[in-house]
């Protein structure tokens, strides 16, 4: 209350967001029956009838469902509202629809406002957040620098120096205000951070303890699951949004903790002037009285909304009562369902009928106004500053700053991540050794084709080696993903900057790795004495580790999962090799796969170090063969390898040209694709749901609220069971 007080004083308040949805649906485009199971033989035929119906060649045979279906309602700021529904009933679609992050694949028909603005692709950003019921955190970061991150992505990192900026400028009664913010920011830094605005969120979401806790996964211990959902909403809640849109926040939280949490968001909503919809499943009574307002949703439509006080006095005038020992909350979302409705009816059993959800939803339409005189008071108060929400957009960061966030988290993840390049790194020297002692110069001599072709072999086993070692760009990359498609979504993340600061962090390790094997292996095995042959080696090798780190990040990026990424990173494997020129010869090859040998990148890397290798003086020995007139040239030929000395240098520059064109397809893969774990909508249980809901039981046999199961029931039954532990001698 005193940040609020002090930012009105020195006018830097910021503006109420009434939200208003008229008309909304949703829906989307679902396949039918059996071809919805994800099998093996349904993804290849779902995939060649999209590529025919593109083409215009049949029609799809996917049907639409809606699962908003015609929402309309205000929810207003400086109030609570809680969205009630079962699962299934399209709350978490409703929320990110209210939010505007709305997947792409769906369908949005009606309108959704802020102050009357529709919301469009050029609202800002930071004046609405998404909260996912999802926590997804890299396992490396602390809170604080998750939570810090969050802040410089959302602009919020100098949120509390506009206070002082706001000082600055006026100069009257400014000594209480200075000491009111100095004992402020005393009381909310703490530790070593030097966020104010990550420090504030961290104290008043209970996180001071775990603060410089690494979050943790399933491989590394960290923080607890209560923690995690607090940090998931710490991220959010460090953008200073005026509109929270959260889903499902309570899961894997106790009810004391969900209060707190709870508590505290009312706090902020009445304080700031927030406009806060929260999702819950199953909230207690406690939880349930610091709401304001209630939603309830129900197969898509909203068969409530208006103040929680009221709810019950609805159903009521419907006929259901709540009973007095009955949660709120249960009630609200039984008194829908066909099993569980006449429990409540209040009238004559033998009158009793079925009230379907489409009679709820009409009758709150028709009888019930939940609007209070205040909407349109709240609205008018916030005509004059829809202007000042529009125009107040240069809270959006710039993209050097959110390069600097990035790159300053990669460098982070690097320090953590120390252990696997570090085992990277003795990888490589083991097995430099191990090919050097194989191809040992005491064994290799230089001046026949026979021993020409012994270091053949070894320039060949430089190049797979190094190949190899790009491939721990595939886990690594799929590890990430996850956690980059939400902060695509709700950090607007760009994938450029991702891509951008791993690429430069991925160079001094690739110089170490490359130098490494080189400068191991270069002298043993004898290659030509030449420091100038040395550094030209070395950087073909380069070329090729950033090209292979390029190869497989952009499959791990297409591939979205380990299981296809493994796959398609094999496939390239041996689609490179094949023909790279060495296991196939290109004179060998049929003139119809030739241009599989001119698209290999091992091609280029093979022709670049045989060059360099067998041009040098001491393969200058005169051999004829065909057209070589020495052993280098004639190596060359029989291998049919390229023999003339410019080829290198086109093909290290082809090869620094496939590193860049995979490296910004990956970065068009990482802005278009969608995370693969995306929830489906089944089209058989919605018809079921919809027969069930559609059928009125009009007699009294149909009104003995028995339900045919679809299982043979069985009875289980035990008696006299023990259960009991020794207790050791010890301690008896």
């Amino acid at each position: 209350q005193m940040l609020r007080e002090k930012k009105e004083r020195l006018g830097v308040d910021a503006a109420k967001v009434e939200v208003r949805f008229e008309e909304l649906t949703v829906e989307a485009d679902v396949r039918v029956g059996r071809r919805a199971l994800p099998t093996l033989l349904n993804c290849a035929v779902n995939a060649a009838q999209e590529l025919a119906t593109s083409s215009h060649m049949c029609t799809t045979r996917k049907k639409p469902i809606k699962i908003i279906n015609g929402a309309s309602g205000t929810i207003r700021p400086s109030r609570m509202t809680l969205l009630l529904g079962a699962p299934g009933s399209g709350k978490t679609t409703f929320l990110k629809a209210l939010a505007g992050k709305l997947d792409s694949s769906l369908k949005l028909k009606g309108k959704v406002m802020y102050n009357g603005e529709e919301v469009n692709s050029s609202t800002p950003q930071y004046l609405h957040a998404y909260i996912s019921q999802y926590d997804l955190h890299h396992a490396e970061m602390t809170v604080r620098e998750t939570i810090d991150f969050s802040s410089k992505m959302l602009g919020t990192n100098n949120e509390f120096e506009m206070l002082g900026e706001a000082i600055r400028r006026k100069k009257g009664v400014i000594n209480k205000v200075d000491q009111d913010l100095d004992s402020f920011i005393k009381a909310t830094t703490f530790g070593e951070g030097s966020n104010l605005t990550t420090n504030y969120i961290i104290k008043i979401l209970g996180l001071s303890e775990c603060a410089d806790t690494l979050v943790g996964d399933e491989m590394r211990r960290g923080i607890s699951g209560g923690q995690k959902k607090r940090a998931t909403i710490g991220e959010m809640l460090v953008g200073l949004a005026r509109c929270f849109f959260m889903d499902d926040i309570s899961t894997g939280l106790d009810s004391s903790t969900t209060y707190e949490i709870v508590k505290f968001l009312q706090q902020m909503a009445h304080l700031m002037d927030l406009t806060v919809v929260i999702s819950l499943l199953q909230p207690p009574p406690e939880t349930l009285e610091l709401f304001d307002d209630i939603i309830l949703l129900c197969e898509g439509q909203i068969v409530y909304h208006g103040p929680r006080e009221n709810a019950t006095g609805f159903f009521e005038i419907m006929g259901f009562k709540c009973p007095s020992r009955k949660n709120v909350a249960d009630f609200l979302q039984e008194v829908t369902s066909k099993m569980d409705q006449k429990q409540y009816w209040i009238g004559d059993e033998n009158k009793y009928q079925y009230r379907s959800i489409e009679k709820f939803a009409e009758s709150f339409r028709s009888s019930y106004l939940p609007r209070p005189a205040k909407d349109d008071l709240c609205r008018t108060n916030n005509t004059g500053k829809r202007e000042e929400i529009l125009t107040s957009a240069t809270r959006r960061i710039s993209r050097w700053n959110i390069f600097k966030a990035c790159f300053s988290r990669e460098v982070l993840l690097l320090k953590r991540n120390s252990p696997l390049h570090i085992f990277k790194t003795v990888q490589i020297t083991v097995m430099a050794l191990v090919i050097s002692t194989v191809f040992l110069r005491t064994n290799m001599n230089h001046k026949t084709v026979l021993d020409a072709n012994k270091y053949m072999g070894s320039l060949f086993m430089a190049v797979v080696i190094v190949n190899f070692n790009g491939m721990t760009e595939i886990g690594m990359t799929i590890k990430r993903l996850p956690t980059f498609y939400k902060q695509r979504e709700l950090l607007a993340l760009p994938g450029w900057a991702l891509l951008s600061s791993v690429f430069l962090i991925s160079l001094p390790m690739s110089l170490l790795e490359t130098g490494l094997w080189t400068s191991l292996t270069y002298y043993v095995i004898g290659y030509a004495p030449s420091f100038l042959r040395f550094i030209q080696q070395f950087l073909v090798l380069f070329a090729m580790h950033q090209m292979s780190m390029g190869l497989y990040r952009f499959l791990a990026a297409i591939g979205r999962t380990q299981v296809m990424a493994n796959m398609l990173g094999t496939a390239a494997l041996i689609a490179i090799y094949i023909f790279g020129g060495f296991v196939i010869s290109k004179d060998n090859l049929q003139p119809w796969l030739q241009w599989g040998y001119w698209t290999s990148p091992f091609t280029y890397a093979q022709n670049a170090v045989a060059l360099n290798e067998f041009l040098d003086e001491r393969w200058a020995s005169e051999f004829y063969y065909a057209n070589a007139k020495t052993v280098g040239e004639a190596i060359l030929k029989i291998r049919g390898l390229l023999t003339e000395w410019h080829w290198y240098w086109i093909c290290v520059g082809i090869l620094f040209g496939f590193s860049l064109v995979l490296n910004i397809l990956t970065i068009f893969a990482l802005e278009f694709m969608n995370s693969p774990h995306k929830h489906q909508v089944n089209i058989d249980s919605t018809k079921t749901k919809t027969e069930c809901k559609k059928q009125k039981v009009g007699t009294r046999n149909a009104s003995t609220g028995q339900v045919a199961l679809p299982f043979q029931p069985l009875s289980l039954v035990f008696d006299h069971i023990n259960y009991f532990v020794d207790m050791p001698k010890v301690t008896s």
